[in-house]
């Protein structure tokens, strides 16, 4: 594992988040104000960082359970979201000048998802989109061990899996055009052998195909660092994939992916450290900013 290091060291460069700021205002899973983590990214002399919360479900039927529990539904998560949108516009006039924040939204990719993800990107104009898959067969893949099997077992195998997991990333990325593709390797969070798992050709050319469709489309990706926090042994991307991104010199920037005060800036030193071994430039850009009313593109 990544070991974590002081995040004020000299020898880095700014702190940026591409992929962060998940609060217990408007994410069931996660604690703590907007505002207070908003200051975390602040006081942590973070230089820019997106703000993306989870798009609201495309239909009650993709509620969680944690959602189900707290008697919310998708109209009403919609209502949410429209205040977090709001919530984030005055942030960035409160911050102005101190903190660089883009508002963005992160989207699923279950059936009827992007399309709906369109729909809100016209409506709300957030900044940018983080593209992100966590189903597959509209089966939560990354919540737990026994939802991942039973993906696994809807899709025929585990091969099958990472698949049909690429395909799904695949439609996302040529639909919506997101700026920034989330944790693009997710797939592998509860398979311990994903390392021989990737070279399988079927697999390994799906994910050369999803990074050409990256590098033609002048997306980004997010390093995504809160796998270390789990307890990973790398981040979301991982090293052979990383590798080839880096030879086709796809921009990655950090991305805490955080859910609390306490998680804020968490690993970003250690992904840094990552993306300086493998040789990839830590000479941030930023995601692709949308003008109203406008594609990112």
């Amino acid at each position: 594992m990544i070991r974590y290091e002081n995040p004020h060291s000299d020898a880095l460069p700014p702190f940026v988040s591409v992929h962060g700021g998940h609060s217990g205002d408007y994410c069931q899973h996660a604690r703590n104000s907007l505002d207070d983590i908003v200051k975390a990214y602040h006081d942590q002399k973070f230089a820019w960082v997106g703000i993306t919360e989870h798009m609201p479900p495309a239909g009650d039927c993709f509620l969680y359970p944690d959602e189900r529990a707290a008697g919310l539904t998708a109209s009403t998560m919609l209502a949410r979201f429209a205040r977090y949108m709001a919530h984030c516009r005055n942030l960035q006039s409160v911050y102005q000048g101190r903190l660089t924040i883009f508002v963005g939204m992160e989207t699923e990719a279950y059936q009827g998802a992007v399309e709906y993800a369109i729909q809100l990107r016209n409506r709300f104009h957030p900044d940018y989109v983080v593209g992100s898959v966590h189903h597959v067969a509209d089966i939560p893949i990354d919540m737990n061990p026994s939802e991942y099997a039973m993906a696994v077992s809807a899709c025929g195998s585990i091969t099958d899996l990472y698949a049909a997991y690429f395909d799904l990333q695949y439609d996302m990325i040529q639909t919506l055009k997101p700026s920034v593709v989330g944790h693009f390797d997710l797939i592998r969070i509860f398979d311990p052998d994903y390392l021989s798992r990737l070279k399988t050709p079927a697999i390994w050319e799906r994910i050369c195909r999803n990074l050409e469709a990256v590098a033609s489309l002048g997306l980004m990706l997010d390093l995504n660092v809160r796998a270390l926090l789990k307890g990973a042994s790398e981040p979301y991307i991982c090293r052979p994939i990383l590798e080839k991104v880096r030879d086709m010199a796809i921009p990655v920037a950090p991305g805490d992916d955080s859910h609390s005060v306490d998680t804020v800036g968490r690993h970003v030193a250690d992904g840094i450290r990552y993306l300086q071994s493998l040789g990839i430039t830590t000479a941030w850009t930023t995601p692709r900013i949308r003008t109203s009313g406008t594609s990112s593109l």
